[in-house]
């Protein structure tokens, strides 16, 4: 656990990749074995579940400390996270440990057959043999809030250097379903994959946004492909060994979440392996991502929704035919295999070709992604015709030019405090549209603004507080926002009865006052046009 704590604070207190990687590939190749792969597992998302409420940390570790709970709730929002404030206030241990992560995970994880006052013992015991840093990263592990700025791509990084090994098939070992208790290191890490896991995925090749609309930075068109940038989930149809299997961007496995795709085994051969975009589907186009939505998070669908959103999968890419990796297969190539390969599926497979877009110019293609929210997209994909399947992103070969987002003007009414770096500004805001003299909020957003915005309306919230709610403060009505957001959705659950994707401050409007602030008769116009 010492070693473990070592590494977090190495990595949480640098920004250089190469002290990063450094710090990783050497405790990759001292650490025992099970720490390795714990690490490995949590490193990539791989938590082990909240074993207790963050209620009774609180009111256990104000206990513990001496302190009222009302000292506690005050110095919280003042450090900024709760895990912190939770190793700051207890008193020094009592005594040493030299256990293992392997080991404090497996104590913390046989907490949930036990009583609350075994957990409480438990844990008081466990704080008195750590030091502050060591309760830092203990208290996260137990909340299940566990978090570390290091991406899967570094990691690998670290992982090939340590232990010497390629890294794309690293990065495809570390894919999949598996956790700890389902392999070991060297059953995930050293072992001969003779047999690999059927139900694998590739790494997604990922694309750089086109941010300065300037796509003639690329050079000559007749060297690009385009297609349109679908607004539904990035997926991986994966058929093997006469099963298939479905993989989110996220590398999660969400077969049993959208079993329609399970026929595309009736009309396409094994040791296919197809990269597209998974659409609810009307039966001639894509649905508004609101419906697909409904479906996202569930682990079992009911018939209802399976006949009011049905999907398919929107293929654009082939890595797999045959059982051959297609990937370092240049694009233009691997996209007329896929046209071959679905040009003769009849209407009700769950698979479609997402088709092309012609165009000669620059211009041409201007014009056209213009279009995009009419055709149920967000924008385009720009991909070099003689562009590998990279793993990861690599910045040339794809690209992604998104619409403008829609934007609205609104007013703050509510601020709270952020966390972290910024636990002493405040950052997370309620915004509410005008509807006749009254305010009705609408969204929340906490990111857009630079920190010297963040800390002038910190002063300006500080001076103008009208009333507190816990963390909550409301606000005189007086500052206008520009919120930019790439979807307007219908929402039972807000006044406003809309909900956004994607909120955020786009832009401090000085210029505007409260009465010019956009109204509830807007924000449903745009639910009309766009939801």
């Amino acid at each position: 656990m010492k070693r473990f704590t070592s590494l977090f604070t190495t990595l949480d207190q640098t920004t250089k990749t190469n002290t990063k990687v450094a710090a990783l590939a050497d405790y990759f190749a001292t650490a025992p074995d099970a720490d390795k792969l714990w690490t490995v597992a949590l490193f990539s998302g791989r938590r082990p579940r909240r074993a207790i409420t963050t209620t009774k940390l609180r009111e256990w570790a104000a206990e513990r400390a001496g302190i009222p709970l009302w000292l506690f709730e005050e110095s919280y929002p003042i450090v900024g996270d709760l895990s912190e404030t939770i190793a700051l206030v207890l008193p020094p241990p009592a005594r040493d440990h030299d256990d293992s992560l392997a080991t404090w995970i497996a104590r913390l994880r046989a907490l949930d057959v036990e009583t609350e006052e075994a957990r409480k013992a438990a844990i008081l015991d466990a704080w008195d043999q750590m030091q502050p840093h060591e309760r830092l990263v203990f208290n996260k592990l137990l909340t299940g809030g566990f978090r570390i700025g290091i991406s899967r791509k570094l990691m690998t990084r670290a992982l090939a250097q340590a232990t010497q090994r390629d890294e794309a098939e690293l990065a495809h070992r570390l894919m999949g379903d598996w956790t700890p208790d389902s392999t070991s290191w060297h059953a995930l890490i050293e072992a001969h994959d003779a047999t690999a896991d059927l139900s694998r995925p590739y790494p997604f090749c990922l694309a750089y946004g086109l941010d300065d609309e300037e796509p003639e930075s690329l050079g000559d068109p007749a060297d690009w492909l385009a297609e349109w940038k679908w607004d539904g989930i990035r997926g991986q149809l994966i058929l093997r060994g006469g099963e298939h299997f479905t993989w989110s961007r996220g590398e999660e496995l969400v077969t049993d979440r959208f079993p329609e795709l399970a026929r595309a085994r009736d009309y396409l051969p094994p040791g296919t392996v197809l990269d597209g975009e998974i659409l609810a589907w009307d039966g001639t186009g894509p649905m508004s991502f609101n419906a697909l939505q409904k479906r996202i998070g569930r682990k079992t669908v009911p018939k209802k929704l399976l006949k009011d959103a049905p999907v398919i999968l929107y293929a654009y890419d082939l890595l797999e035919q045959d059982g051959e990796d297609l990937r370092d297969t240049p694009f233009a190539q691997r996209r007329a295999r896929l046209e071959t390969l679905l040009q003769d599926l009849p209407p009700e497979a769950p698979v479609r070709q997402s088709p092309l877009i012609p165009f000669k110019s620059w211009d041409d293609l201007r014009e056209t992604r213009a279009t995009a929210r009419d055709a149920r997209a967000e924008g385009l994909m720009l991909k070099r015709k003689d562009s590998p399947y990279h793993s990861g992103r690599k910045k040339g070969d794809w690209w992604k030019w998104k619409l403008d987002p829609l934007t609205i003007d609104a007013v703050m009414i509510y601020a709270q405090q952020g966390s972290g770096r910024r636990a002493n500004l405040f950052t997370d805001f309620t915004f509410a549209v005008r509807d006749g003299n009254d305010l009705v909020p609408f969204t929340k957003a906490y990111s857009g603004l630079t920190d010297t915005e963040f800390r002038k309306i910190t002063a300006w919230v500080r001076k103008n507080t009208l009333q507190r709610f816990g963390p909550v403060r409301q606000v005189k009505a007086e500052h206008v926002f520009e919120i930019a957001f790439e979807g307007i959705m219908e929402s039972t659950r807000h006044k406003s009865g809309v909900s956004l994707r994607f909120p955020r401050m786009k832009r401090w409007r000085h210029d505007k006052p409260v009465q010019e602030a956009n109204t509830l008769e807007d924000l449903r116009d745009m639910l009309t046009h766009y939801g």
